[in-house]
C-alpha cells in the first residue's frame, strides 16, 4: 500500500509540474521565435518608414494611409480584445479563462498572423522582407478572430497550451485559405463571412468533435451562467454590436464601397435584434427572454452580411438578411445545439455554430447570389470594376462568373475549416497538454489563482496527461 500511495503522489506532482512548466516554456520559446523571425523578415512599409517623406516630390498631395485606416483598426481591435473577451465571460466560474485566454490567443496570434499573411501577401521579393503597415494589423486582427471563434466551441474544456497550439495551426490554415480565396479564386469577402466566420466556426466545431468528452456530468453544474456573469457577457455583445460596421468596412474599397458596407451592416444588425427578441420570447416558457439568445443571435446579422457588405445589396435587402439570420441563429440555439451534442457528439460551449458557422455560410450564399445578379444598370461599368476588382488578369470577368467564384470560395472555407479542425483536433488529443479532467471543466481553479468567494469552493484539480494512462 505504501508503494502505491507513493506512486500516486508522484503522479500528482507530475501533473502539477506539467502545468507549471509547459505554459511558461511554450510562451517564452515561441516569443523568442517571434523575435528572431521578425528580425529576419519584418520591416516597416514605405508609409511607416522614416524615408517616406523624401520618397515623394509633392508632399501636399500625400496623406499617409495611417490616418485613414487607424480608426477602423482601433474599432476592430476593441472587438477582438474587449468584445470577444467579455462575450466569453458568461460561465459562472470561468470568467478569468474567458477573457484571459482570449487575451493570450490574440496577443500571440497577431504576431504569427503578421508573418503568415506577410509571406503570402506582403512579401517584397526584391529583398525578401515583409513590409507591414496599419492595414496588415487590421488583417492580422481578422485572422485572430477566426481562432477566437474556434475557442468559443472549446471554452472551459481545454488548457492554455492547447489554445496556443490551436492558434498556431489556425493562423497558418487561415493564411493559406485567405490567399486561395482572395488572390487565386478572386472572391470578394470584405466582412469575412467565408474567410473568418465559416472557417473559424467549422474549425472550432471539428476540433470539439475530435475532443468530445462524454463524462461531463459532474462539471455540467458549472456550464451555466449567473446574473452578473451574463451582465459582463452582455457588455461584450454591445461592444461587438456597435463596432461591427467598422469590422465589415475596415478593408472595403475606399469611398462608396466602404460607405455601403457600413450601411448594410448596421441595418442587418438592427433587423437581427428585433427578430431575436421575437423568437426568443416565442420559444421560451411564459414568453420570457433567454439571455443566451440576446447575447449571441443579435450579432448574427453582422456575420451574414459580411461577404456582400460592399455590394449593392440595397437597404431593404440588408434588413431581409438580418431578419432571416435572426431566425436561423435563434432557432439554432433552441433546436440545433442540443441535436449536435446528443447525436453528433459536438459540444459547442458558446454556440458558435449559431453565431458564426451557419450565419457565415448564409453570408457566403448571399454574396454569391448578389455578385451573380450584378449588372451595369445597378453598379455602372466603373462601379462593377471597382466593387469586384475586375482588373488586370480579371478584367474580362463577368458577374455571373464572379458569382461562381464566390460559391467556390465558400467551399474552400468549409474544407479548410472542417479538414483543418479534424487534423488539429487529432494533435490536441495527445495526452501531453495538461487539459483539465472532466470533473474540472468550466472552472477557473484549474489554471488561475482565484480569490475566495462566498461559495468557498476548493476543488480537487486533476489534469489529463500521459501519467493518467498508467496503472496506479
Amino acid at each position: 500500500m505504501g508503494g502505491v500511495q507513493s506512486f500516486r503522489e508522484m503522479c500528482d506532482r507530475t501533473k502539477n509540474t506539467n502545468i507549471r512548466l509547459s505554459l511558461p516554456a511554450v510562451c517564452v520559446v515561441w516569443e523568442i521565435a517571434m523575435i528572431i523571425l521578425f528580425g529576419v523578415f519584418i520591416r516597416y512599409n514605405w508609409e511607416s518608414d522614416a524615408h517616406w517623406a523624401e520618397s515623394k516630390h509633392n508632399l501636399s498631395d500625400i496623406e499617409n494611409d495611417f490616418y485613414y485606416r487607424y480608426p477602423s483598426f482601433q474599432d476592430v481591435h476593441v472587438m477582438i480584445f474587449v468584445g470577444f473577451g467579455f462575450l466569453m465571460t458568461f460561465l459562472k466560474r470561468y470568467s478569468f479563462g474567458g477573457v484571459g485566454f482570449n487575451f493570450l490567443i490574440a496577443a500571440f496570434g497577431i504576431q504569427w498572423a503578421l508573418l503568415m499573411q506577410g509571406w503570402f501577401g506582403s512579401l517584397d521579393y526584391s529583398d525578401g522582407k515583409i513590409k507591414v503597415g496599419v492595414e496588415n494589423f487590421i488583417n492580422a486582427d481578422f485572422c485572430v478572430a477566426g481562432c477566437l471563434i474556434a475557442y468559443g466551441a472549446l471554452l472551459g474544456k481545454v488548457s492554455p497550451v492547447q489554445l496556443l497550439v490551436l492558434t498556431l495551426f489556425g493562423v497558418t490554415l487561415y493564411a493559406v485559405e485567405e490567399h486561395i480565396i482572395i488572390k487565386i479564386i478572386h472572391a470578394r469577402d470584405a466582412g469575412g463571412s467565408m474567410v473568418i466566420h465559416t472557417f473559424g466556426g467549422y474549425y472550432g466545431l471539428a476540433i470539439s468533435w475530435m475532443l468530445y468528452r462524454p463524462n461531463l456530468d459532474q462539471s455540467s453544474r458549472l456550464q451555466g451562467s449567473k446574473y452578473h456573469s451574463d451582465v459582463f457577457a452582455m457588455i461584450g455583445t454591445l461592444f461587438l454590436w456597435m463596432f461591427w460596421p467598422s469590422f465589415n468596412s475596415a478593408i472595403a474599397g475606399h469611398g462608396d464601397g466602404q460607405h455601403r458596407a457600413f450601411i448594410n451592416t448596421y441595418l442587418s444588425l438592427a433587423a437581427t435584434v428585433l427578430t431575436t427578441f421575437a423568437l426568443s420570447s416565442l420559444f421560451q416558457k411564459h414568453g420570457k427572454l433567454d439571455m443566451v439568445h440576446i447575447q449571441n443571435s443579435t450579432l448574427a446579422g453582422g456575420v451574414a452580411v459580411g461577404t456582400a457588405a460592399e455590394f449593392m445589396l440595397t437597404p431593404y435587402g440588408s434588413l431581409i438578411v438580418g431578419f432571416c439570420c435572426g431566425v436561423l441563429s435563434t432557432l439554432g440555439y433552441v433546436f440545433i445545439t442540443p441535436f449536435l451534442e446528443k447525436h453528433m457528439k459536438i459540444q459547442d460551449t458558446c454556440g458558435i455554430h449559431n453565431l458564426h458557422a451557419m450565419p457565415g455560410f448564409l453570408g457566403g450564399v448571399v454574396g454569391a447570389i448578389t455578385a451573380a445578379a450584378a449588372s451595369d444598370t445597378v453598379y455602372s461599368h466603373e462601379g462593377l470594376v471597382n466593387t469586384f476588382d475586375f482588373k488586370d488578369e480579371f478584367k474580362d470577368m463577368v458577374p455571373t462568373v464572379q458569382g461562381g467564384h464566390q460559391a467556390g470560395a465558400l467551399c474552400v472555407a468549409l474544407i479548410f475549416g472542417i479538414g483543418g479542425g479534424i487534423l488539429v483536433g487529432a494533435v490536441l488529443r495527445l495526452p501531453i497538454w495538461g487539459d483539465p479532467a472532466d470533473d474540472n471543466c468550466f472552472d477557473d481553479e484549474a489554471y488561475w489563482e482565484v480569490p475566495d468567494d462566498e461559495e468557498n469552493i476548493i476543488p480537487n484539480i486533476q489534469y489529463n496527461n500521459h501519467m493518467q494512462n498508467k496503472d496506479v
